[in-house]
């Protein structure tokens, strides 16, 4: 269960439109003679190995447009990217051209016959973290299952759904045959929003959802005389947990640098977290919501850095002495 109270109106939702199931599935079989990976996770910059269940991706966007991956990436990495599988995917290419927001993973993701999901929440893709996962079932049968906050679904092929997978969830596949899910991240905006049901708006326009801006172009200018460094919570980039920004804890010194392309803070541990503008000197990490971001007010006689922590539009902010690059 999510651990605040800013649960969604429904465990999940059927989304508009509905999709072709066969054209999917004609899709799909362009990628039949690969062998899909083992889905992995993305953790503290690195992609380390998933549980040891039968349940393989072939990634059509990844980070970077790596098709080897198979984690939904995260902070600290590249921008994602249609992979070359999405070269023989027409269908699929207008079905996420369609959605409306920023996306970052899309996954095929199957789970073999006679297969059970650990049981798990996964508290970052929900509203009020700024994502969304978004299911398109594409060939599944009566033994393949959701359990979704003790409600069992069983998504039938050509629709279109929204899971709430902050809740604990398993799946399961006790049939003979496979199930392929086409798994969709995107960031949260008011766009995405119409798609859901009507009477989801009271929640869409309350005080639990977090919505992304639009990126904006960094300048030469901005680039050139942002970097710094400023002292912070130790897990300031650790974007797993939402850690509080205030109170005694153990602070690390972090750094703002230009990489010669982009603006990027660099961890203690020596690891890259390129920044996305936002405007007005505020920047969010690539690979990640505006649930945590960084502004930079370094002109004045006394420069700073404001760290931003959001949970839907509820926001914990900290104030930093900045220190100017030499």
């Amino acid at each position: 269960m999510n651990d605040n109270d800013s649960l969604t109106p429904a465990e999940a939702v059927r989304l508009l439109p509905a999709l072709d199931a066969d054209r999917l599935v004609a899709d799909l079989m362009t990628a039949r003679d690969h062998l899909w990976d083992q889905q992995r996770v993305y953790r503290d910059g690195a992609v380390v190995r998933q549980a040891e269940e039968d349940w393989r991706c072939l990634a059509v966007r990844s980070p970077g447009g790596d098709k080897t991956r198979t984690d939904p990436g995260g902070p600290g990495g590249a921008e994602f990217a249609d992979t070359e599988w999405l070269d023989h995917m027409p269908y699929v290419r207008e079905i996420l051209r369609s959605i409306p927001g920023p996306l970052f993973a899309a996954r095929f993701m199957d789970l073999g016959p006679d297969t059970v999901g650990y049981r798990h929440c996964d508290p970052k893709f929900a509203p009020d973290w700024g994502m969304a996962r978004l299911h398109i079932p594409v060939i599944t049968h009566e033994k393949a299952t959701l359990e979704l906050d003790g409600v069992t679904y069983r998504w039938q092929p050509g629709e279109f759904w929204f899971g709430d997978f902050s809740r604990m969830h398993q799946i399961e596949n006790l049939g003979p045959e496979h199930r392929v899910h086409l798994v969709v991240d995107v960031l949260v905006t008011p766009e995405l929003a119409q798609l859901f049901p009507a009477d989801w708006a009271d929640y869409f326009n309350g005080p639990d959802v977090l919505y992304n801006r639009s990126a904006v172009a960094l300048t030469d200018g901005e680039r050139e005389a942002a970097p710094c460094s400023f002292d912070a919570p130790e897990h300031l980039l650790e974007v797993e947990e939402f850690g509080s920004l205030t109170g005694p804890q153990p602070q690390a010194t972090f750094h703002v640098v230009d990489t010669g392309t982009e603006l990027a803070i660099r961890s203690p541990r020596d690891h890259l977290f390129p920044l996305v503008a936002l405007g007005g000197h505020e920047y969010r990490l690539v690979g990640w919501s505006e649930e945590r971001t960084v502004t930079m007010r370094l002109d004045g006689p006394r420069p700073e850095v404001e760290l931003t922590y959001r949970r839907g539009r509820r926001a914990t902010r900290l104030v930093a002495p900045a220190t100017l690059a030499a």
